[in-house]
């Protein structure tokens, strides 16, 4: 199943706006988006980053692989009453201009593209010398990191050159990523609180109804009902891991900003 498809199962959109809603101001903040600046968010969604964004005062473009999400994100941008371009976009070959935003960000997106270092080259490119590249990444020891862990044993094995998405939670892996090409880096880790759950099965038979990837791992277990048990009791026991008290959990995340190195000047002969 191809990742366009994957996004569309279920109902995202209503995971971002119930569970995930705080991230994106927290990276617009991060960031310093403000009034007239040129931004791109990438794997946008329904427009985590790219609504706060536009409330700021910025000029905003989304784009994102999946048609069914910027459809989703362009209704609620109208509801809000901002104004967005939404634009079908691979975030390893984005079609825009070398240096034509002024920050390039990305909230719990770009990282479920499988070739890392193409998408790095694609957010810097396309960030112009001085502006600001921002992500915000699921960590491999937080639990969205660990939910993948807990899923991997029931899908087949993925292409050789696919790598895993919570590695862009790994500050020396996302440093790796981006090089010498930004400076001024922050990467810290914060948490997100999620309460939205009462119970672990709750919270199992939300991302089995609703989360793309999730679906799709039930989808290929098919119907072999012991294996269906099993994925049932480790996503539960999963959640039963994280709770921190009355049902709420903590995901933790990486928070990285830096500012796209501007080249020397060339001297003329």
């Amino acid at each position: 199943m191809t990742a366009r498809a994957v996004w569309a199962l279920g109902d995202y959109p209503t995971v971002a706006a119930e569970v995930i809603p705080a991230l994106g101001p927290v990276l617009v903040e991060a960031c310093g988006v403000g009034p007239g600046q040129r931004v791109l968010d990438v794997a946008a969604g329904t427009g985590n980053v790219a609504i706060p964004a536009a409330l700021a005062g910025a000029d905003v473009t989304a784009s994102d692989l999946t048609p069914e999400l910027l459809a989703a994100g362009s209704a609620q941008a109208e509801r809000r009453g901002v104004k967005v371009r939404w634009q079908e976009a691979d975030a390893e070959a984005l079609p825009f201009d070398d240096g034509e935003f002024d920050a390039v960000l990305s909230c719990v997106g770009a990282m479920f593209a499988p070739h890392h270092q193409r998408t790095a080259d694609e957010l810097v490119r396309v960030c112009r010398p001085g502006g600001v590249v921002g992500m915000i990444n699921w960590t491999p020891e937080g639990f969205i990191g660990q939910l993948f862990a807990a899923m991997k044993p029931y899908v087949p094995p993925a292409p050789p050159s696919a790598q895993p998405p919570p590695l862009w939670g790994d500050p020396g892996h996302v440093g790796a990523l981006f090089g010498d090409r930004l400076t001024d880096v922050t990467a810290r880790r914060a948490v997100l609180r999620v309460d939205r759950f009462g119970t672990a099965e709750e919270f199992r038979d939300y991302f089995r109804a609703n989360y793309g990837p999730t679906i799709a791992v039930y989808r290929a277990v098919g119907a072999d009902e012991e294996r269906r048990a099993a994925l049932d009791a480790d996503l539960a026991d999963l959640a039963r891991r994280h709770d921190v008290g009355g049902g709420a959990m903590e995901w933790e995340y990486l928070l990285h900003t830096g500012r796209r190195v501007t080249p020397p000047a060339t001297s003329r002969p």
